[in-house]
């Protein structure tokens, strides 16, 4: 169904955005001409927006809309599922804040299947993006592929196009690789705990959604109280164990603060992975809250102290030394 992204503005009033997006294809019926873009955008990072840019630029020289095509889920995930380690760097509702923030027209959400993954070129073209989307002008990246195989590519569509009345427009190698950017370098960057470089090739700060839930309140007792962290989208990538200078973003307030993601060495001795988030000057209760992040700078590695008070000592450095990355307690 085609849906119209609403949010509420300062004043508690209910906003209507341009976004429109639709789950069903059928749903899509487009008024103008459908300049158009397909891609799975995972990050719609530095490089992305320079497509999303042509697109929006071409719809306004041909007075038609600017339309995305992605798929979900991710066609990694659905062609090879066993033993599939891909983490992405945006969940769906992420990826969808992204576009509307980019000022894309419409977005097309569509399922990724085998059976869709087996379709011909041709019919990709022929039956889908002509007949369904009725595209008249495409932009792609130099090293687009598509249909079964990937047996499509660029000069497979300037063929087509001309059959089908279409206008195919490339995004040269030069342009892309100028940016020098793509997901697969950011995520590395963010495994590696290089947020700094992950949020240079994002163009914004990387976010990671979580809901509080209990934890053993130990923080407390040395004046440091966290908020435990579940995630829940288990193909979110997760940065590097370590101490984080980060962002919360709570009943659509801001406040700063500092993340830490590992075992807790010095308080707990189960390995499991945790993430827990101490925000300055806070005294809510988020228990059963969801809450978003956005990372801003890795403080250090994570440590194993002595005793608390040696842990309460360096997290007292950590949060000066976030403050001072952050721009003072905001």
């Amino acid at each position: 169904m085609a849906i119209e992204l609403k949010k509420k503005n300062t004043f508690g009033l209910l906003i209507l955005l341009l976004l429109k997006i639709y789950s069903n294809i059928s749903e899509f019926n487009p008024y103008k001409k459908v300049i158009l873009t397909v891609g799975t955008f995972d990050g719609i990072h530095f490089g992305h927006q320079k497509i999303i840019d042509t697109i929006k630029g071409v719809a306004k020289e041909k007075e038609g809309e600017s339309v995305v095509l992605t798929f979900s889920p991710h066609p990694r995930t659905v062609l090879f599922p066993e033993g599939n380690n891909l983490r992405l760097i945006n969940s769906l509702d992420e990826k969808i804040n992204r576009f509307e923030k980019a000022g894309i027209d419409h977005l097309i959400i569509y399922p990724f299947t085998k059976e869709f993954s087996r379709i011909s070129a041709l019919q990709y073209v022929r039956d889908f993006l002509v007949k369904e989307i009725k595209v008249s002008t495409l932009v792609i990246g130099y090293d687009h592929q598509f249909g079964r195989n990937r047996e499509g590519n660029f000069e497979y569509l300037k063929e087509l196009s001309a059959l089908y009345q279409f206008e195919v427009k490339e995004i040269s190698a030069q342009d892309i690789n100028d940016i020098n950017v793509s997901s697969t370098k950011i995520r590395k960057a963010i495994e590696n705990g290089n947020i700094s470089l992950a949020n240079n090739y994002l163009g914004y700060s990387f976010p990671l959604k979580g809901r509080v839930v209990e934890g053993k309140k130990l923080g407390n007792t040395i004046g440091f109280p966290t908020a435990n962290l579940i995630i829940e989208d288990d193909l979110k990538i997760i940065p590097k164990i370590g101490a984080y200078a980060v962002y919360m973003y709570w009943n659509s307030k801001k406040y700063s603060g500092m993340l830490n993601i590992g075992v807790n060495p010095s308080v707990s001795n189960d390995n499991n992975i945790k993430i827990e988030i101490h925000v300055f000057e806070f005294d809510k209760n988020l228990y059963g809250e969801e809450i978003q992040i956005e990372f801003v700078e890795r403080l250090r590695d994570e440590k194993k102290f002595t005793s608390m008070e040696e842990l309460k000592i360096q997290l007292s450095i950590d949060k000066e030394n976030a403050q001072q990355r952050l721009g003072g307690n905001k």
